[in-house]
Parts: C-alpha cells; sequence; structure tokens
C-alpha cells in the first residue's frame, strides 16, 4: 500500500507505599469519589503479605548475536521498503499489521531459516523498535511492575512486590539503548547525548524518566523508569495493604480536607508521591489548585487544577526556568493551594512563605528519614539559597507555616508502610517543637522474613489542628479515630 517498491508500508518511528494487585486492563483508572475510610475492630498488630509476583506470560530467550545479525539484516530491507512519510497516516494497529505484512515477505524472500516462534519474536521485536520503546515495551506493559533499572545494554532490573529482580531484557547494544532514551526524551522537548548527558523526562503515561549517558555513565546509557500506575491508589487501598490503619487513614483524610499545610517525609521509593496524590483527593472540587513538578506525574482529580513543570537550559544554556521560578509565579496565578510534587532547593523558602500568607492546605514532598530530619532540611535548603536570615527567624517561619509531617518508609522486607504522622506545633526557645499523632513500631519478623509490627497511638489527646477540624466541622470524626487508635494501642 505505501511500499516505495510495490510492498505495503507502515507508520512512524518513535514511539508505594505497598504495591495493588495488577490492574485487569490497560485503561486509566476513572475518576471515582473519596472513599471514607471508617474505624474498624482489626487486630492491632499487623502483618500483611503483598500480592503475589505477577510474572511475565512467556519468558524471552536469551539473544544470541546471529538472532541480532538476522534482526540488523531484517530491519534495513524494512527501511529500503518502506515509506515512513506514511506510517503517521495509520493507527498503531494498523500499522503493526503492515510491518508484520513487510517482515514476512523479507523473512521469506531472503530464505531466513527460522521457526514460528522465531519468527513471531522477531516480528515483536521490529514492531517494538519501529512503534515504540524497544525491548522495553513487555515491562511498559505489566502494570505489577514500580520500577525498571536498565544498566547498560546487557543489564535490565525491575522492582516487583518491593523486591528488586533482574529481568530476562536485554538490549542489542549501547547504541539502541541510547537511541530508545533520545526517542522517550524528545517527546517531552528535552535531548540527552555527550553535551547534555543527564535529562529528566516522562512517558506519555506519566511514568517519571531519568536518564544518564556516557561519559558519566561509564558502562553505557542508564535509564531508569518510575512506573505510572493505571489505577491511582486510595488511601482505602493503602488500608489494606497494611500500609495505615482506618483510623489512620481517618486523620489523614481529615488532616488533607481541613487545609493543614502538609510536608510528606521519605526516603527515595518509599512512597511519598503516591500518598500526595492520595491526600489531594479530598481537596474539595471547588479548590484551585496550582502543582509545581520537575517531571509532571501527580494525577488530581479535581476540575480546576493548573499543572506547571520546570523546563532545562538550551543547547546554548539559555532558557531554564526552575522549581523556584515555578513556586514564585504560582503566588500571582491566585491559587488557593499549590503543591510542590519534590522540594529540593531555594523554592522551599517561596513556598513556606505561601504557606503562611493564605495558601493554607499547600503541600510537598522531601526526602528525609524522619520528621526532626525534615524540617532540619527544610532549614539546610534555605540556607543553601543565600538567605542571610538568623536561625531563630529560619525556624520561627518553618514552625508557622507547616502544620503536619507525614513520614513514609520503604522497609526492609520491601513493604512501604507510613511510620509517623508529626505535628509542628511552635517554638520552644530556639527548638520547633513536634508532636506525634501516630507511629509505626516494628515488633519482630515472621518466618519468611516478613516484619511483623502495628500503627500506635501516642495518646497526645486533641492535636494542634483541633481547630481547623472544627471550622469544618470535621472535629467529631477526627476525636472518634484518635479514640479508636488510642483503644487499639492499648489493646
Amino acid at each position: 500500500m505505501f511500499g516505495k517498491r510495490g510492498n505495503e508500508g507502515f507508520g512512524k518511528a518513535g514511539g508505594a507505599i505497598a504495591p495493588p494487585p495488577p490492574a485487569p486492563a490497560a485503561v486509566p483508572a476513572a475518576s471515582s469519589p473519596s472513599v471514607l475510610v471508617e474505624p474498624s475492630r482489626e487486630p492491632a498488630r499487623q502483618q500483611v503479605t503483598p500480592p503475589p509476583m505477577q510474572t511475565p506470560q512467556r519468558k524471552r530467550p536469551v539473544r544470541t548475536d546471529e538472532y541480532y545479525d538476522t534482526k540488523a539484516q531484517v530491519f534495513s530491507a524494512l527501511i529500503d521498503t518502506i515509506d515512513l512519510s506514511q506510517l503517521s497516516k495509520l493507527d498503531g494497529e494498523s500499522a503493526r499489521e503492515e510491518i508484520r505484512d513487510i517482515v514476512n515477505d523479507i523473512i521469506t524472500i531472503k530464505n531466513f531459516a527460522m521457526s514460528i516462534s522465531e519468527q513471531e519474536e522477531l516480528l515483536e521485536d521490529i514492531c517494538n523498535d519501529v512503534l515504540g520503546y524497544g525491548p522495553l515495551e513487555p515491562l511498559l506493559a505489566r502494570d505489577d511492575i514500580a520500577d525498571i533499572m536498565v544498566n547498560g545494554a546487557g543489564q535490565t532490573f525491575i522492582e516487583v512486590g518491593g523486591k528488586t529482580i533482574e529481568s530476562e531484557i536485554r538490549f542489542r547494544d549501547n547504541a539502541q539503548l541510547l537511541s530508545i532514551c533520545q526517542r522517550i526524551v524528545s517527546q517531552v522537548g528535552r535531548r540527552v547525548d555527550e553535551s547534555s548527558p543527564i535529562c529528566d523526562a516522562r512517558l506519555p503515561d506519566g511514568s517519571r524518566v531519568n536518564v544518564i549517558a556516557p561519559p558519566l555513565s561509564i558502562d553505557g546509557p542508564a535509564l531508569t523508569i518510575r512506573k505510572f500506575k493505571k489505577d491511582k491508589l486510595t488511601l482505602d487501598q493503602l488500608v489494606r495493604f497494611g500500609a495505615i490503619t482506618p483510623e489512620g487513614a481517618t486523620v489523614l483524610q481529615i488532616i488533607g480536607r481541613v487545609r493543614c499545610n502538609v510536608v510528606i517525609s521519605g526516603g527515595t521509593g518509599s512512597g511519598k508521591t503516591t500518598l500526595l496524590n492520595c491526600l489531594t483527593n479530598y481537596i474539595d472540587r471547588d479548590e484551585r489548585v496550582i502543582t509545581c513538578e520537575d517531571t509532571a506525574e501527580l494525577q488530581l482529580q479535581q476540575p480546576h487544577v493548573v499543572r506547571l513543570e520546570t523546563r532545562p537550559p538550551n543547547i546554548e544554556g539559555e532558557g531554564e526556568i526552575t522549581m523556584r521560578d515555578l513556586v514564585k509565579n504560582c503566588l500571582r496565578m491566585r491559587p488557593e493551594r499549590i503543591i510542590v510534587g519534590e522540594v529540593r532547593g531555594p523554592e522551599v523558602f517561596d513556598l513556606l512563605q505561601a504557606m503562611n500568607t493564605g495558601h493554607d492546605g499547600s503541600m510537598g514532598t522531601i526526602h528525609a528519614n524522619t520528621p526532626r530530619e525534615c524540617l532540619s532540611r527544610i532549614e539546610s535548603m534555605i540556607a543553601m539559597g543565600g538567605f542571610t536570615l538568623p536561625a531563630k527567624t529560619v525556624r520561627e517561619i518553618i514552625s508557622t507555616s507547616v502544620d503536619v509531617v507525614i513520614q513514609a518508609a520503604r522497609l526492609r522486607d520491601g513493604s512501604r508502610r507510613i511510620t509517623q504522622i508529626t505535628e509542628v506545633i511552635g517554638m520552644e526557645g530556639d527548638v520547633i517543637i513536634t508532636q506525634d499523632l501516630m507511629r509505626y513500631e516494628i515488633e519482630g519478623e515472621d518466618a519468611g522474613g516478613r516484619l511483623i509490627g502495628r500503627h500506635m497511638s501516642t495518646g497526645v489527646g486533641k492535636p494542634h489542628f483541633w481547630d481547623r477540624a472544627r471550622y469544618f466541622n470535621e472535629e467529631k470524626r477526627l476525636a472518634a479515630a484518635l479514640d479508636a487508635m488510642e483503644a487499639k494501642t492499648k489493646e
């Protein structure tokens, strides 16, 4: 149909907290109403087994040099035969059918000795190379994978069920891997090469991508993909996975609802963004929310959301838009809440100023291992921004801006837990005073190495944001949740 030599041608080249069960279909979940998690009488001690790990439908054979040589010959003949300019006129499925027809003809004409299964593997690989992301396609199609980590052409790891395992996926060589990396980042107007070897980007489905290329990456391009979940997690699902108790989830719902200023703290892969998504589900639908991110991955369901994303410098080193630029510009856009995907530098000062000047209910995430360390990191980031304020003044700004720090953690058995809900009370002398409403205590492990622990109330009585809860008519539900937490702790 579109062939240069009478053959038919084809389309365009290019392209947690605890884990949920794999989704049955690759269709993004529709927006669903908030699910209020009421206290229940479950046992205080929790031992939650994650969903079983999903495995691929079939194991891909190890590729040999002979296979890659055959594939290169077929691919070269395919490119000579087709008219790529016509491929953009076809949908994905039609383009695949065109490719398969031509490749079958090439295999027949060149008389390659291949079994039916080998031919199917070759057809699938070539379709993925031309229309998608090559060997990554089978991994991207699986919803049970949380992270894909490619360490050069010959080694790929995936995280499934909280555990990191090596995948059988391989690339032909580093040139093919770099080509796929360039295809990914070019879709969002970015580039990766020797002059700009570090790049953050995202896939069309929202998955977060980081690429670091040679000469910085010695053994070939290193590609890391944080997979986008097709079904957005909710707090009631986190309860089922044991990340939080029903009573703790109710407290988090109320914190999100009554416009507390929240910082979510945690290490890499602890589920900070997942938890931030869960909390934003309880923002009133008539509020104007503005999000600022390095790579857009938040999945807010409210109708009035403005999404902003940073921009790296161009090839001349100009045109960079930093996170601080975005946060400062937010204040001119009449936001009611500002959500910063990840706070890393001096933009934290602008976020604190926003929290302190009428934008209650703003939220952000920070890499830190404890709530106290989180507050210290905020202080350090302000100092790194060149602000010459006395330490006491900086701490006063922090204590009057941040209401709650929520600590998330990825434990050594791979499970994810919300380990602390901590209030910022104020100042006593030169020290910021905090109090825990709830914390997670590890009590041991079972025979399979799974950690056993429970969420415990600290019995502090009325939290500091009680008046906010009363203003939003949530004080009865808050009191019931706190009483239930304390009763379970005493059992």
